[in-house]
């Protein structure tokens, strides 16, 4: 935050977003153009060329987590998908239900379940 605050106000400067901008965040405001964001308590001005790359991410895709999974000696209980917007989420219920047939849950917000 303390580099994007010093170098986001200079047009000489690119601000490059690698990877998923999360909605809510100051990644996406800026993906989606904010003239300013907040960062300590101040609006700070987005001069600086933006350039998003949406090739880089530190997330692993759909298929490399399905493989991951093919691992496992035995299925879980059950298994839940707690990270991502709600539409890719469900997405990844659907194929650990269709390829390995285990029961899968995206839970709702502030849902309690009781582990045995």
């Amino acid at each position: 935050l303390h580099h994007l605050k010093a170098y986001a106000p200079d047009p000489k400067n690119t601000i490059l977003l690698t990877g998923y901008q999360a909605a809510g965040t100051r990644g996406q405001a800026i993906a989606n153009g904010a003239e300013t964001v907040k960062i300590h308590g101040e609006a700070v001005p987005i001069r600086a060329e933006v350039v998003a790359m949406d090739s880089l991410s530190a997330h692993a895709d759909y298929i490399e987590i399905l493989d991951w999974l093919s691992h496992f000696s035995s299925p879980p209980k059950n298994t839940f998908i707690t990270h991502g917007e709600p539409a890719a989420a469900n997405a990844m219920q659907r194929h650990i239900e269709e390829t390995y047939h285990w029961t899968c849950t995206v839970p709702e917000y502030l849902n309690e379940i009781e582990l045995s």
